[in-house]
């Protein structure tokens, strides 16, 4: 089991150092590839309520997709930390309105002015994490959140990850609780779950 966390920790630590080897240039032109194939994206266009969420410094830019979705009239739910490790999903009307810095300086749904929401209306779910494989294996940032969310989610709500193509590799070591993305959107191609 140790062996297992530290070829988890090794991987997350390599991908972390690729993704820093990134230019803020880079990220964004990568970013907007990713965003232009998930809005040609069959499941997505026809999905009429998207989980989505904020990214992380890491992570695949989210602003812009959650500008277009107001655009396609796509009601906008993000996920929203109550008390670790526990969430609440929640539905932003205006992105300006709706999001507050929190303590650590990260937007974040304001809980005073969204509405929650059940998860069983989710139509797709667009799933953060750092580390994936062919096979939708995925790692996350850390805490576990969305492989408690993952299984809650409707069997046919679609998940989906946005990944830079570096974030891609031969094979995820999973742990038991680790669950699987059904998707990845790269900057270079559309990976369905083999």
């Amino acid at each position: 089991m140790e062996d297992l966390k530290e070829k988890r920790l090794d991987l997350k630590r390599e991908i972390e150092k690729k993704l820093n080897a990134l230019s803020e240039k880079e990220k964004k032109k990568r970013s907007r590839l990713i965003e232009d194939r998930l809005f040609e994206f069959a499941n997505f266009l026809e999905s009429r309520i998207a989980l989505l969420y904020i990214n992380k410094p890491l992570e695949v830019y989210t602003n812009r997709i959650l500008k277009r979705c107001f655009e396609f009239n796509k009601l906008v739910i993000l996920p929203m930390v109550i008390e670790a490790p526990e969430m609440r999903l929640v539905k932003i009307k205006n992105l300006k309105n709706d999001l507050v810095r929190n303590a650590d300086g990260i937007w974040t749904p304001d809980g005073e002015r969204c509405q929650g929401v059940p998860i069983d209306c989710i139509d797709i779910a667009i799933i953060p994490g750092l580390v994936f494989d062919e096979k939708g294996g995925r790692i996350g940032s850390n805490g576990g959140y969305y492989n408690r969310l993952i299984p809650k989610l409707p069997i046919a709500t679609r998940k989906v990850a946005l990944a830079y193509e570096d974030q891609i590799v031969a094979q995820v070591p999973m742990e038991p609780n680790d669950r699987f993305v059904d998707i990845i959107i790269s900057d270079s191609r559309i990976i369905y779950k083999i």
